[in-house]
């Protein structure tokens, strides 16, 4: 059953209106529910959607939380460099980032980067 739904993220927000200048400003992604005061619905590409909400427990979790696929990865970290995003570099086993983009053997490409609130976001290809 699960498999042919639509998935969608959820990510805390400790400052609603902060982490709203942020997806807009930096990401350029605007609220499906823009006069919501305690959560911001967001639609992107093939219908994928996420909430942001807030809550104290923002930033508190230690993995990637979303991410989007992207056709060509080093223009789109570009391009978000341009609008103040910094990306995260990493160097642990099995995986490396150069100038904050990680290749791995198969060809996938990826990038990491932080929220106002914390919560790690990615950027990726496959080959």
């Amino acid at each position: 059953m699960l498999k042919d739904q639509q998935v969608a993220a959820v990510l805390p927000a400790a400052d609603i209106a902060r982490a709203r200048d942020f997806y807009r400003d930096k990401l350029g992604l605007e609220p499906e529910n823009p006069d919501a005061t305690d959560n911001l619905q967001y639609k992107c590409g093939g219908g994928s959607r996420f909430l942001l909400y807030e809550t104290p427990n923002a930033g508190t979790a230690k993995n990637t939380q979303i991410g989007w696929l992207v056709d060509d990865l080093p223009a789109a970290v570009e391009e978000l460099r341009a609008k103040g995003v910094v990306f995260e570099e990493y160097d642990f086993p099995g995986l490396k980032t150069e100038n904050g983009i990680a290749t791995t053997p198969d060809g996938s490409m990826a990038a990491w980067f932080l929220d106002t609130e914390g919560n790690i976001l990615n950027l990726n290809t496959m080959p």
